[in-house]
């Protein structure tokens, strides 16, 4: 994570727990930095007019003012109940840390009262899943956002492990199954990896060059294939 994130994610962290305090210790726990590290992010924060304050002390920490920061979110109890659902429904794959962080953000900016009502009527509604399915690697989802080339571990579906360099250029979700398309250079050919079978997972620093996905190319079982931004067009 770089600096302009962690500023994101630090002014975020507070915000859901306000009032609560969080001690620097804890939040450099949660973001995999020097305490030192978050103390200068905290004190830049300030600085720019965030309305973030220290309790000293044993017991200590910081807080923000997070009726300050934001205003409430203009969405109605169904439409953030519907956006609660379709996060949820990415727990199991590559994209769920960054479902979790955009649910924390609609809730913090949601009026207060909506927010309680949304959080009782998503606990009303559930997912029927096999329960077999291991969530797909995080990473996958970041390097598709970055546009590197990774190398992972794959297991086929007749249980061979193979060592692949493969260039994301998109996912197919398919119920609990989520299909990572790539490029794959030991194939030579645009593949489909199922995400749960992807054992592991390492994002280069090479830039994988621009291709063109062809849909009669893609190994995926039966169905049809919609865009997600084309469901609302």
């Amino acid at each position: 994570m770089n600096r302009t994130d962690r500023l994101y994610a630090l002014v975020e962290e507070l915000r859901a727990v306000a009032p609560a305090l969080r001690s620097a210790r804890r939040l450099a726990d949660r973001f995999a930095v020097s305490v030192r590290t978050v103390e200068r992010d905290l004190r830049a924060l300030q600085g720019a007019g965030v309305p973030i304050w220290a309790e000293p002390g044993r017991g200590g920490g910081y807080t923000i003012d997070a009726s300050a920061t934001l205003p409430p979110l203009g969405l109605t109890v169904e439409e953030a109940l519907a956006v609660a659902i379709g996060l949820g429904s990415l727990a199991g794959s590559p994209f769920r840390d960054a479902a979790r962080s955009a649910a924390r953000k609609v809730t913090a900016v949601l009026a207060e009262d909506d927010a309680r009502r949304t959080d009782r009527l998503a606990r009303r509604v559930h997912l029927l899943e096999s329960g077999d399915r291991a969530p797909a690697p995080t990473a996958l989802a970041g390097a598709l956002a970055s546009g590197r080339v990774v190398r992972m571990r794959y297991r086929d579906a007749g249980g061979t492990d193979t060592e692949r360099t493969v260039e994301p250029l998109g996912y197919i979700g398919k119920g609990e199954d989520w299909y990572l398309v790539a490029w794959c250079r030991l194939r030579d050919g645009v593949r489909a990896f199922r995400g749960d079978r992807v054992l592991e997972v390492e994002v280069t620093d090479e830039v994988a060059p621009a291709r063109i996905v062809r849909v009669e190319e893609l190994d995926i079982p039966h169905g049809v294939l919609r865009p997600v931004l084309g469901a609302w067009s």
